[in-house]
């Protein structure tokens, strides 16, 4: 391989772990004596996560551990031994939560918002799995495209202005708080750092996928790098913007009126 190609792969993850390690101080994502469990699909995203936390683990001024776990839907061929022999290949501890998803969306009747259930029970799945490996951390491979794309479905669709922060602390004591190392990492450096891995293949996919490819988030996907193509350094600009709530000049009830 090229050697400055190979740089400049490699420099994508060397960007990834500065941005995540920003992030994990920035917001205090990870104290001393953490027992992290980081959700792995088998994608990108979730994929590049473990790395840079495995990288974080090793360099980090403070000792946490690390577990991976894997959600199975049920679906055919969905490749979860793939998963978990690439995670004993890197002496990461995994674990297989299962459901029988298409059993329950036809069951619960809810052909036309599957992804919402799935996403709801998936959750669940991870948070009772935290609890009984006393994991008080859940770390999720969201990144700064997801937050931006959450924002603007938010804005459009009324419900505030709101998005995913990089920690969610749990309402319920027993629940583990969720954190998004990758919250200010653009997809496509995290794209670019996943072609230079070498990733097991995923040998199933979801059978809803076509209707996640039609929907909302994608959509909102599909405009941020419209509006990106236009607007130099978009997702920074938004990113910084989220951090700046000007209430003086929105359109706040005050509390006083009646």
């Amino acid at each position: 391989m090229d050697y400055i190609f190979f740089m400049m792969k490699t420099n994508s993850f060397k960007k990834i772990c500065r941005l995540a390690g920003e992030t994990c101080v920035r917001y205090k994502l990870i104290s001393d004596g953490d027992r992290i469990l980081a959700g792995l699909s088998g994608g990108k995203d979730s994929w590049v996560l473990v790395h840079v936390l495995e990288h974080l683990r090793k360099h980090a001024p403070v000792e946490f551990r690390i577990e991976t776990a894997t959600f199975d839907p049920g679906f055919e061929d969905f490749g979860v031994e793939n998963i978990a022999a690439y995670c004993k290949e890197h002496n990461w501890k995994h674990h297989t939560v299962k459901l029988d998803i298409p059993g329950i969306i036809r069951e619960k009747n809810f052909a036309s918002a599957p992804c919402v259930l799935c996403s709801r029970l998936r959750r669940g799945k991870l948070y009772g799995l935290s609890q009984e490996l006393k994991c008080n951390k859940l770390a999720l491979g969201q990144h700064l495209d997801d937050i931006i794309s959450s924002f603007f479905m938010s804005l459009c669709r009324g419900q505030g202005i709101t998005s995913m922060a990089p920690l969610v602390k749990p309402q319920n004591p027993a629940h583990p708080a969720v954190i998004r190392p990758l919250a200010l990492v653009p997809e496509e450096l995290i794209r670019q750092c996943a072609e230079t891995l070498d990733l097991p293949q995923k040998t199933g996919k979801c059978r809803y996928e076509e209707t996640v490819k039609n929907g909302d988030r994608a959509e909102f996907g599909r405009l941020t790098e419209m509006l990106a193509s236009r607007i130099p350094n978009l997702r920074e600009n938004i990113a910084h913007s989220l951090t700046k709530l000007e209430k003086d000049h929105l359109l706040l009830i005050p509390e006083d009126i009646d």
